[in-house]
């Protein structure tokens, strides 16, 4: 396993620091800092009261939790939401509701969490041609249905 990073964190809310759940846990959790209630078809910009400063060559991901998608239908409206290493502004959580029946999320509600990982940016090159494969361009369920 690769050794822990530092992330800075403010903390403008009065809920505790992202905080992982169990020792094999990947995501941190992540609080509300204000009520709000999703509604199917609206989108909601979450308020965290965060603030990180994430190390170089890291990006923060956010992520849905997996038992409000399941049982509420709650959704981030970007899947995935990433947080650069030099972004400062206040973490906020893009949401929404695929259910009819809105869900009231309080101040302090665990809402989201945050997987930190490793990237590389790329150098781009443009070619008139890219080397062939066995796929080659098959896509979209070209490997079978099972």
């Amino acid at each position: 396993m690769e050794k822990t990073i530092i992330i800075k964190i403010v903390n403008k809310s009065q809920n505790p620091l992202p905080a992982y759940q169990t020792s094999g846990a990947a995501g941190m959790d992540i609080c509300a800092n204000e009520d709000v209630t999703l509604k199917m078809g609206e989108i909601s910009l979450v308020s965290t009261g965060l603030y990180m400063q994430i190390p170089p060559g890291y990006e923060a991901q956010i992520r849905c939790r997996s038992g409000l998608a399941l049982k509420y239908g709650v959704a981030l409206v970007n899947g995935i939401g990433t947080i650069d290493s030099d972004y400062r502004g206040e973490i906020k959580i893009i949401m929404t509701v695929l259910k009819s029946t809105p869900f009231a999320i309080k101040k302090g509600d665990r809402i989201a969490q945050v997987v930190f990982a490793r990237y590389v940016q790329a150098d781009v090159v443009c070619v008139e041609t890219l080397e062939d494969t066995v796929r080659s361009s098959g896509g979209f369920g070209s490997s079978g249905i099972r």
